[in-house]
């Protein structure tokens, strides 16, 4: 799904959700305990015809792809009064490509309401093997106060880099730092996710949107190699629920999924992520507890990415 597919799939998911009984909530403030806040562990922002951020196609790791409108930092700060999120994780996206100064700029302006993560190593960014990459991550950590990267594989599905013996001085800076990779990949990549797991531990891994599993496929194809991850403390699995199913809102046919998660990882191993999977998250799944739900709808993101660092 593109960005700007989306960005229209976020007004149909709201309206699915709506139409399963549960009405969109009333704008509310920020919940005073913080056991209670809600984190969305994933959200993109850019704008368009800006000068202090431009698009440029030649950074971008999908120049075919251009956004029609803005989706800015104050457009997320509404929509989480709306849905009473206290904090949210951005996914720095592709069409600024290795330029993360907006995902930046948003941080630094509201550092106790948003953390991101950065592109910089991957398909149509710099070369996994480019000395410079360790130098590029603490600078973006340490000047752009980002925590960390996403790596996205799934675009070289027949390149194996991300566990390459080129990229060890990348993730061993990155252990030294404490970065966060959220790892957008394919299930038969999995395996490069549990070496690099297991050589630098210090590095804490998301898995993005359930590996991209083909729930029509046997589920040795798919859910069982997530699952394998578990011994792996420093993994977590993302809630997407949206991208792998099959169906439209509440994505009934991914409950199965989330369920097996959710029994093997435990609560303090997964981020729930994108506004319009909410309600769905927080009202409608039938199986998460009230104290575990507090994990997946916003402690284990906060454990995770560390917000107000700088």
């Amino acid at each position: 799904m593109n960005q700007i597919d989306r960005r229209i799939f976020l007004k149909t998911g709201l309206a699915g959700v709506a139409a399963s009984g549960l009405s969109r909530p009333s704008p509310v403030a920020a919940v005073p305990d913080r056991d209670d806040e809600i984190v969305n562990g994933a959200e993109h922002a850019w704008l368009i015809n800006d000068k202090s951020f431009p698009i440029n196609p030649k950074l971008s790791n999908c120049p075919n792809s251009k956004p029609r409108r803005n989706y800015s930092m104050e457009h997320l700060l509404a929509e989480m009064q709306v849905h009473g999120i206290a904090r949210t994780v951005i996914s720095h996206v592709c069409y600024y490509g290795t330029d993360n100064s907006y995902s930046s700029h948003c941080v630094k302006s509201h550092p106790d309401r948003f953390a991101a993560i950065g592109l910089l190593v991957g398909h149509g960014l710099h070369r996994p093997g480019d000395p410079e990459n360790p130098g590029r991550l603490e600078r973006l950590m340490k000047r752009d106060h980002l925590v960390g990267l996403r790596l996205s594989p799934i675009y070289d599905r027949n390149t194996v880099w991300m566990n390459d013996p080129v990229c060890y001085p990348l993730w061993k800076r990155a252990q030294e730092l404490g970065a966060v990779f959220n790892i957008f990949l394919a299930p038969h990549q999995l395996p490069q996710v549990a070496d690099m797991a297991h050589r630098f531990p210090g590095v804490k891994l998301v898995i993005d949107h359930f590996a991209m599993i083909d729930i029509t496929r046997p589920d040795s194809e798919g859910i069982d190699q997530i699952l394998a991850l578990k011994k792996f403390p420093n993994v977590y699995v993302r809630t997407s629920l949206h991208n792998p199913s099959q169906q439209k809102p509440p994505f009934r046919d991914m409950w199965p999924y989330l369920r097996k998660v959710y029994d093997t990882f435990g609560p303090r191993r997964m981020i729930y992520a994108n506004f319009y999977e909410l309600l769905i998250m927080k009202d409608l799944i039938p199986f998460f507890t009230a104290g575990d739900k507090k994990w997946i709808l916003g402690k284990t993101a906060r454990s995770v990415y560390r917000f107000g660092k700088k």
